[in-house]
């Protein structure tokens, strides 16, 4: 991009997407008292996944994914997944990574809601989906108000290009 204001406005984005994410991790890891109450902490031994899995999946897979409500594998991949795909947006490294996952992320979650509640087809899970893809393809948006310049100057990022 020539101007510097939409590469500013893409790293904003991707932080903000990032933050987003890590702070859902943090939220449910502590039980903050957002969307996660504090007796209701992974810490304290509470599921991540339960309740959404649980109690709010709709659709055709619903049964599928209340079968995954509680396993302690999902919640561990469902809580390195926050935090690493979040880190990854607010630092601006491993972009492919981050982005590839992140749109898996948010597939699943969609098909866990199907059909959306507000729209037939679309909902946010959606748009963060394009835009995980925008940036899995795009990896240089690393570079805007992050450390992806840094990041693939690096000898083993250079020789494994997935890694950017």
């Amino acid at each position: 991009m020539t101007s510097p204001y939409p590469n500013t406005i893409v790293g904003l984005l991707r932080i903000a997407l990032g933050f987003t994410l890590f702070w859902a991790f943090l939220d449910k890891l502590f039980g903050l008292g957002f969307a996660t109450q504090a007796d209701k902490s992974w810490l304290d031994g509470t599921s991540p996944t339960a309740g959404f899995l649980g109690n709010a999946v709709s659709g055709p897979f619903a049964e599928y994914f209340r079968s995954l409500a509680g396993s302690a594998v999902v919640d561990w991949l469902f809580m390195l997944g926050l935090a690493l795909i979040g880190l990854s947006l607010i630092f601006g490294v491993a972009m492919k990574i981050a982005g590839y996952s992140g749109a898996l992320l948010m597939l699943l979650m969609w098909l866990a809601l199907l059909p959306p509640k507000n729209n037939p087809i679309l909902d946010e899970h959606i748009i963060y989906l394009l835009t995980f893809l925008f940036f899995a393809r795009a990896p240089e948006v690393g570079d805007y108000l992050g450390l992806g310049k840094p990041w693939k100057k690096w000898k083993l990022i250079k020789k494994n290009s997935w890694l950017q």
